[in-house]
């Protein structure tokens, strides 16, 4: 632990909501459905997830598992876990039930949420997770609860809604675990500490230029690299949540205009999805939409179709080893005036640090020696 100083703070993504709360309390913070919650409401219901859990025996260490899509628990969640200096374990909701519960052992989950869609993933058969000491069905889409358990609203009534006290003596306490898809074997779990999620989060609203009156649309899974950070970065800004279970591209474009959606995040294929979407054939966006998409490169036509709508393309590379998005085609003032074709061509490629990351280089993978930056070289 390092040695506390009167000009030293431990950097903690949970402390953005105190401070929004603090700030904008009767702004919306998170919208879902027909519920909307204000950021002070936010804040009381992360007080009562985290109350709730030490009243049941959840503390420092601890791991809370989340298997749930992007609705407000997995949210809330975000805050709650870390905020008691416990370590968030979000579940792929793809993953087979033997990866599942896999990870469930692995990180010695203490307590496991799960929406009821995904609830059969759960081996809740007596025995077959002993680390675990509480079940909590969070649900959703109908009102049966699938484990044994009590509902997720039953759970936070046992909490208080007094701010609880942010229990992290070091910022290099784990705060979440990953885990990774297992395409090469068993899911592997990446460590993400509190000083790590706080900068790559401020990161991400540098480059994707978000601000106070943002509205990010929860396109991107919260699973992954727990939203590559935006789950605090969005509070951090004072931004509003908007939650979505289903990405489904009516749905998206129904949230774009009904909510005012500035932001969103998604892998290429959603975009193609979108492109494609017969909804979207002379489609023109009443506010600019930034889009940052991440994983296989976007093809230059997807991108010169979204731009044609009014959208703004960013296109980052990253890892779960290093909290997400951590390269960015950055933009230069000299490709502005380029046709949209040949933009969309630059947009297609990255591999420049983002603000934050300051390491990054690309090197010949038998010599592990830089390659000439000429952006040619493999």
């Amino acid at each position: 632990m390092p040695e506390l100083k009167v000009n030293f703070d431990i950097l903690s993504p949970v402390k953005f909501l105190v401070r929004s709360a603090e700030v904008y309390p009767d702004k919306v913070a998170v919208v879902y459905g027909d519920e909307r919650y204000t950021y002070r409401q936010f804040y009381e219901r992360v007080d009562r997830l985290a109350s709730a859990l030490i009243s049941r025996g959840v503390g420092k260490g601890d791991k809370v598992a989340f298997i749930c899509p992007n609705t407000p628990p997995m949210l809330e969640a975000h805050y709650a876990v870390p905020m008691i200096g416990a370590a968030l374990v979000s579940v792929n909701i793809r993953l087979s039930a033997q990866e599942v519960n896999y990870i469930l052992d692995h990180s010695d989950a203490k307590a496991v949420f799960a929406d009821n869609e995904f609830a059969h993933l759960v081996n809740a058969r007596p025995g077959a997770l002993p680390k675990v000491e509480a079940l909590v069905n969070i649900c959703d889409v109908s009102a049966e609860k699938p484990l044994d358990g009590p509902s997720y609203p039953d759970f936070l009534a046992t909490g208080s809604s007094k701010p609880v006290t942010i229990d992290v003596d070091d910022e290099y306490r784990v705060a979440t675990i990953n885990y990774t898809s297992g395409t090469t074997g068993l899911p592997k779990g990446v460590m993400y500490h509190h000083r790590g999620a706080y900068l790559n989060a401020i990161g991400e609203m540098l480059e994707c230029n978000f601000i106070h009156d943002s509205v990010y649309l929860w396109t991107l899974p919260m699973f992954h690299c727990n939203g590559w950070c935006f789950t605090w970065g969005v509070t951090a800004m004072g931004g509003t949540h908007v939650c979505l279970r289903q990405v489904a591209p009516a749905e998206i474009f129904r949230l774009i205009e009904t909510e005012g959606v500035s932001h969103l995040c998604a892998a290429p294929t959603v975009l193609i999805s979108m492109a494609n979407y017969p909804g979207a054939r002379g489609y023109q966006m009443l506010r600019r939409l930034e889009i940052m998409t991440a994983g296989a490169p976007p093809s230059p036509t997807i991108i010169q179709t979204m731009e044609t709508m009014g959208a703004n393309i960013t296109h980052t590379y990253g890892l779960t080893e290093v909290f997400g998005p951590h390269s960015v085609c950055a933009w230069k003032a000299e490709w502005n005036d380029l046709p949209l074709e040949e933009k969309a061509k630059i947009k297609a490629r990255q591999g420049v640090p983002f603000i934050l990351t300051h390491y990054m280089d690309v090197v010949d993978p038998k010599t592990m020696q830089p390659v000439p930056r000429d952006g040619v070289t493999i």
